[in-house]
């Protein structure tokens, strides 16, 4: 609630009162858009939707987990897990080979830890004045490891941050960059054992995704730009010593405005915290992307940008920082291909690649912390459905949540096709050879997901033995079809030959 009062407070509460009771006046008297929507073409029509309830009706999910981003075969016909934020510390669990629901309780080690009871509330006009969410560990991601064990960013203590974090500390991140909150940690669950292990974390976490070093590093975004540094965790040496402090190092994002190759007092630090993040498949790097003025808050572009951490990564990591070309602006979610090209849906109702190996001139220097250094690393793709009236066309009033990119061909339109959650539109978005095709989940009404992952339970059994995995993600179940009845769904998305095929 505190969140929407804030953007409304951004647009202006008078003037974004009024538009929205002018909009909500002209629908009920029986206005339709003014664009008509497209019906399904071409391989759209083949697409198969499975789906289960999990979870209740009075809590919700985030997003979740199916297997090993970089391994689709790992946790094959195994259990799909979810992250309900902040609805409750209940992770919900799908056995989608049996149809059977569970949910396994995320432990809140420290009794002060705050809970969503805690939030500004007000009384609904579907359960009253009860608070329907009572989470403790407000459960953003999940992600797998390579081993089959599921980490989430979560709370796992109240905010303020213990000494090593701090100002007069001797860790190596702490004289760099002292941190005296974080509001979200990293936890671990191991199916196996049935046991959790907690992570400490300086930072505050929010998406996360695991690097391809022999530490297997586990990197993390923090949300808001505010933030301003990107922090990691090696998982090799945490599961190994239990030790938050030696396992964990951040660092902030320094661009090499002097252009000498080296991090020192003639660079320049934004703030520039990342939302998306994401390892580079193809070299040490890592990219993320921090949030525009319009999520943000901070007067100041959305940007894109990649680190390379140097052999001492707190006090060697530099960036390098691009912005969208004309006419685009504000990326949201980041993921890449296996060529190191990157995707990122863009709030102008894009979908834009960046592919650092068309920049022609130098990538540091004066201007680089302008982000314009590389505008031909672009290529935009126009988002399908209508455009707000009296804007530019090139863009679209459609937009996407975040994107993942289907690297080994899980779905079945082709390897390294990115797909963006367009929770504007009810569907998902792919880029195939160039070209948008837009599957679209009607039934039942309201399909809002954020994040999708692919999985292969059996390679021998063609389109049937694979597909992609995703959630509800809107914080209402109860405002879709089914009311207070409809509880979050599972889906799982599967393209077929043609659309009889059986």
């Amino acid at each position: 609630m505190g969140n929407m009062a804030l953007s409304l407070g951004y647009m202006g509460v008078d003037a974004a009162l009024k538009n929205f009771a002018d909009w909500t006046d002209r629908i009920a008297a029986g206005e339709l858009p003014f664009a008509k929507p497209e019906r399904p073409q071409g391989v759209e029509r083949n697409m198969v939707v499975t789906m289960w309830d999990f979870s209740t009706p009075k809590y919700y999910l985030h997003d979740g987990i199916s297997t090993d981003r970089d391994n689709p075969r790992l946790n094959a016909n195994g259990p799909i897990y979810g992250a309900p934020e902040e609805s409750t510390d209940l992770i919900p669990v799908l056995d989608p080979v049996t149809h059977t629901a569970s949910q396994i309780r995320h432990p809140v080690p420290n009794p002060k830890t705050p809970s969503s009871t805690d939030l500004p509330m007000q009384p609904s006009a579907y359960w009253g004045k009860e608070p329907i969410w009572d989470g403790h560990s407000s459960i953003h991601n999940a992600m797998m490891d390579s081993e089959g064990r599921v980490w989430f960013s979560a709370r796992i203590r109240p905010a303020p941050n213990p000494d090593f974090c701090k100002k007069g500390s001797g860790h190596p991140s702490a004289k760099v960059a002292p941190l005296d909150a974080s509001v979200r940690q990293v936890s671990v669950y191991d199916p196996k054992t049935g046991k959790w292990q907690h992570v400490d974390t300086c930072f505050s976490t929010h998406h996360l995704y695991f690097g391809h070093d022999a530490n297997r590093t586990l990197w993390l975004s923090q949300g808001g730009p505010q933030a301003s540094v990107v922090g990691w965790v090696n998982t090799k040496m945490f599961l190994e010593t239990g030790d938050s402090a030696k396992s964990q190092g951040w660092t902030p994002v320094i661009v090499d405005t002097n252009g000498n190759g080296r991090r020192d007092e003639g660079d320049t630090r934004l703030t520039a915290g990342f939302y998306g993040i994401m390892p580079s498949p193809v070299d040490d790097s890592v990219w993320g992307q921090s949030m525009g003025i319009g999520f943000g808050r901070l007067d100041q572009p959305g940007y894109l940008i990649r680190l390379v951490p140097g052999p001492n990564p707190s006090e060697t990591t530099l960036a390098e920082v691009y912005v969208p070309p004309e006419g685009a602006w504000s990326p949201r979610g980041i993921d890449m291909d296996l060529n190191g090209v990157v995707w990122v849906p863009l709030a102008s109702g894009h979908i834009a690649s960046f592919d650092r190996r068309k920049c022609t001139g130098p990538l540091n220097g004066p201007g680089a912390a302008s982000g314009k250094l590389c505008p031909e690393g672009w290529t935009l793709y126009r988002m399908p459905g209508p455009q707000f009236k009296g804007l530019d066309p090139a863009g679209s009033a459609n937009h996407a949540y975040y994107i993942w990119v289907d690297r080994y061909n899980t779905l079945g339109l082709g390897a390294n096709v990115p797909i963006a959650s367009a929770n504007g539109a009810e569907s998902l978005l792919a880029v195939v050879d160039g070209k948008m095709v837009d599957l679209r989940v009607p039934y039942p009404l309201g399909f809002n997901t954020k994040l999708v992952d692919g999985r292969v339970d059996d390679p021998s059994a063609g389109w049937k033995g694979k597909g992609l995995w995703t959630m509800s993600g809107t914080r209402t179940v109860f405002h879709n079809e089914g009311g207070t009845q409809n509880r979050p769904k599972v889906y799982k998305i599967q393209i077929r030959p043609d659309p009889l095929a059986n």
